[in-house]
């Protein structure tokens, strides 16, 4: 149990990252993309690579299809859900081409698919490892501190609606 929270926080730690990356690669306005109010996870994709480790074993171009297609399911439930309960739209695909509803796109899913490839090559090995020996202290502290944020985070979207506002929130 400990190792799929583990996983979550890894990926979605690993998600914000590559979402500052796009960030600054694409010169988006938006360089801060903070997907909670203070913490550094982008939890779509925690949940993302989650449903990816959820798929039997494979390896290769199957991996890379089938865990593109897991993500991307992913993707449209976060933003759906986003859209729904929260009053938000995490993101707007709208404009590429091969969208779906604007929540998802071709584009993204052949990336998310080279993505997971390479993230269950080369991360899953390490982050299996250091899942296996974070201490439960630890765990139960940065559930309470993930919880905390989380909470807060629905809650301020919930009010407000106002994504950028939370994104400039607290670290301008």
């Amino acid at each position: 149990m400990f190792s799929l929270l583990w996983y979550f926080w890894i990926y979605s730690f690993l998600g914000w990252l590559v979402e500052l990356a796009f960030a600054a690669v694409s010169r988006s306005e938006e360089k801060r993309r903070r997907c909670l109010l203070l913490l550094p996870l982008c939890p779509v994709y925690g949940s993302g690579m989650l449903a990816v480790l959820a798929l039997p074993p494979m390896g290769g171009v199957k991996l890379a299809v089938f865990g593109g297609l897991a993500v991307t399911a992913v993707e449209y439930v976060y933003h759906w859900a986003g859209e729904r309960l929260l009053g938000v739209r995490f993101w707007d695909y709208a404009q590429v081409p091969g969208n779906f509803r604007g929540r998802v796109c071709l584009p993204f899913t052949l990336a998310w698919g080279i993505l997971v490839w390479g993230a269950v090559r080369f991360v899953q090995p390490g982050a299996s490892a250091l899942a296996e020996t974070a201490p439960a202290w630890l765990t139960y502290f940065l559930l309470l501190v993930f919880t905390a944020d989380a909470v807060c985070s629905i809650r301020f979207l919930r009010v407000t609606g106002d994504l950028k506002r939370m994104r400039a929130a607290v670290f301008p």
